[in-house]
């Protein structure tokens, strides 16, 4: 299956992301995880992908594999370019084909002191290319509404975002955010740059403090009084901060789909009740 077809026939869009367990023998008890996820009727999956080392990275196709073998799920597979050259990635897009794996998020990958980065692929956009000059893989591309922190602007991030889509992407999933203004206002600007694909809002539910300290630093999200206000309140009362990181993500999803979203990208953390919590919440309205 394609995914870019799903956004023809039904809006909004719903699906979840997970990772590669990163010790091989725990990919086999992930069943449970999947099986957990998919009783919930997603349109697809996405599969996050190991920078730095073929193993992680077969751990990722066989995530993969599993998800549209054993569940009958569409797999989107994330595929990193920074530190692999053009020969690389045509190894790992063999093994996709062999797979039938056909659906993939062309991603930059971010760049690590330990590993000295290769020079065929510096953009996202390099690697868009070159998987549309190799064969017919549907490729999705990433967006930040806040934009990338390396970005030195808003007005340059959109135009990167351009070359993605020329590019080939045919559709975008968003970096995490917790002001839907901001999505609203980011959306827009795609919309007048002649961005014209379809593009998921990524939601990502905070459950602890630590986890929000980590993403805000690794992402640079910003965070509305309402949201510091919940963590204030709720930052020594775990399971009072859970409920209340859910009710949050449930009203931003509800937010977004009244105001007619494409799509809804849950960062799951491979916790099923993460999902499970806002497709009850939400289960009327996709």
């Amino acid at each position: 299956m394609n995914i870019a077809d799903v956004f023809k026939r039904k809006s909004p869009v719903l699906s979840f992301e997970i990772f590669p367990p990163k010790k091989a023998a725990a990919l086999y008890g992930i069943d449970e995880t999947l099986a957990e996820l998919c009783r919930l009727n997603p349109d697809f999956i996405s599969v996050t992908f190991g920078a730095f080392g073929s193993q992680v990275d077969n751990k990722t196709i066989e995530l993969g594999r599993k998800i549209k073998n054993d569940f009958h799920i569409e797999p989107l597979i994330h595929l990193t370019c920074l530190n692999y050259n053009k020969e690389e990635i045509l190894v790992i897009l063999k093994k996709l084909k062999e797979e039938k794996l056909f659906n993939i998020l062309a991603l930059r990958g971010d760049e690590s002191p330990d590993v000295t980065p290769k020079e065929e692929f510096k953009y996202a956009s390099d690697l868009i290319t070159f998987i549309k000059e190799q064969s017919d893989f549907s490729v999705c591309g990433a967006c930040y509404p806040e934009k990338h922190l390396e970005s030195p602007d808003a007005v340059t991030d959109i135009l990167y975002l351009k070359q993605k889509t020329d590019a080939g992407a045919s559709h975008l999933i968003s970096q995490l955010f917790f002001d839907n203004q901001l999505f609203y206002d980011f959306y827009e600007k795609t919309r007048i740059a002649g961005i014209n694909v379809p593009i998921q809002a990524g939601i990502m539910p905070v459950t602890n403090k630590k986890q929000i300290e980590r993403m805000v630093s690794l992402c640079g999200a910003t965070l509305p009084l309402k949201f510091k206000r919940i963590i204030n309140r709720y930052e020594d009362k775990p399971e009072a901060l859970f409920d209340a990181g859910m009710a949050y993500a449930i009203n931003q999803i509800v937010e977004l789909i009244a105001a007619g979203v494409d799509g809804i990208h849950i960062y799951t953390m491979n916790k099923p009740i993460i999902a499970k919590r806002i497709c009850e919440g939400i289960k009327t309205l996709i």
